[in-house]
């Protein structure tokens, strides 16, 4: 069996590593470590599947978004539960939770907050906008205007505002789940390429099964609504996150990650020069990162304390799809930058 997927091999593997590679580590200490630590995650995904009908994988990838502060854009056709979703996952963790409704006339300050003066005092008081909560839906955020648009992703990456003189840090975990509709495009601002990166994961939510719509059909056709319960509490979460920083990466799964994204920019370099006239531009460093990040959240959601290349491929179209952009060619052929990933995939030999 391969070290990557056998815990006691990957014991013995760590053990030899030299001391200029990965530090040793006690794989069988982690592994119960991580058993304990994501034993809530079963808990938050019943909660949640209560009250929202199948939607599994946005669950998982917005979880992974929670677990390594890594913010996500959901983009989807109206009604499949996107605010839901989010709504019912802040109640099950006991999160504080925000919606904004972007719209083209949205100022910077209706985010962030803003100074107000009080006649009766004769002072001056400030009035703290609704990013500061713990999730924070900015529900279509490509209606909003360019400067709208950046305060929430100087929030996003700062993780902290500034209303008039004074500076206040954003709450902790914050994390901003944005969606964007793909079907209308009339009025709509579209976010450029340099701040899509800044996402961590782009989450496509597509329609429900069949059986999945009668299960919601019966499930909503009643007085009462289902809804969920309080499971756990931000500092596991919080806590959570230590644990998922610690899970094991082999070195072949770090160079596998580092070959998959150098594959996006020089692709002739290895073997796909097939793909070359249909990428623009390639996967950023960014990428690389959130695909080391993201797997490590994904292994620890599955109870695992190592990552495996399954990990990569689960979370890879998540983290790369708005990150390869092609070309014009491409796009006459209707090749688009998530058949390029999956071209990548078929063709890297996998550790």
């Amino acid at each position: 069996m391969d070290t990557l997927t056998d815990p006691v091999a990957l014991t013995s593997a760590t053990t030899t590593t030299s001391s200029s590679a990965v530090p040793t580590i006690d794989v069988e200490k982690l592994t119960e470590e991580v058993k304990e630590s994501s034993a809530f995650l079963d808990d938050v995904f019943s909660q949640v599947g209560r009250v929202v009908v199948g939607q599994r994988d946005m669950v998982e990838r917005i979880m992974i978004g929670l677990l390594t502060g890594g913010h996500c854009l959901i983009e989807g056709v109206p009604g499949l539960a996107k605010t839901l979703t989010v709504k019912t996952l802040a109640q099950t963790i006991n999160a504080s939770f925000a919606r904004i409704q972007f719209t083209p006339d949205l100022l910077p300050a209706d985010i962030t907050g803003t100074i107000i003066y009080n006649m009766h005092t004769g002072q001056f008081t400030q009035k703290r906008g609704p990013l500061f909560a713990n999730l924070v839906l900015a529900d279509e955020v490509n209606r909003a205007p360019a400067k709208v648009q950046s305060a929430l992703l100087e929030a996003m990456q700062e993780r902290q505002v500034t209303i008039g003189d004074t500076t206040h840090q954003l709450p902790d975990p914050f994390l901003v789940l944005a969606t964007q509709n793909p079907i209308e495009q009339e009025g709509t601002f579209p976010l450029p390429e340099a701040q899509l990166d800044r996402f961590m994961l782009l989450i496509k939510v597509t329609y429900p099964t069949a059986s999945e719509e009668r299960s919601m059909l019966d499930r909503m056709s009643t007085l009462e609504v289902p809804a969920a319960r309080e499971v756990t509490t931000i500092e596991k979460v919080k806590a959570a996150r230590k644990v998922v920083s610690q899970i094991y990466i082999d070195d072949r799964v770090r160079d596998y990650i580092v070959h998959i994204v150098q594959a996006t920019r020089r692709p002739r370099d290895y073997g796909l020069g097939e793909l070359a006239p249909l990428i623009e531009y390639g996967g950023s460093p960014r990428a690389t990162l959130s695909l080391a990040v993201a797997a490590r959240a994904h292994a620890f959601i599955h109870h695992r304390a190592y990552v495996t290349p399954d990990d990569i491929k689960a979370i890879s179209l998540d983290v790369m799809r708005h990150r390869v952009s092609v070309t014009y060619e491409a796009e006459a052929e209707e090749v688009s930058s998530e058949d390029v990933i999956r071209r990548v995939f078929e063709y890297l030999p996998v550790p």
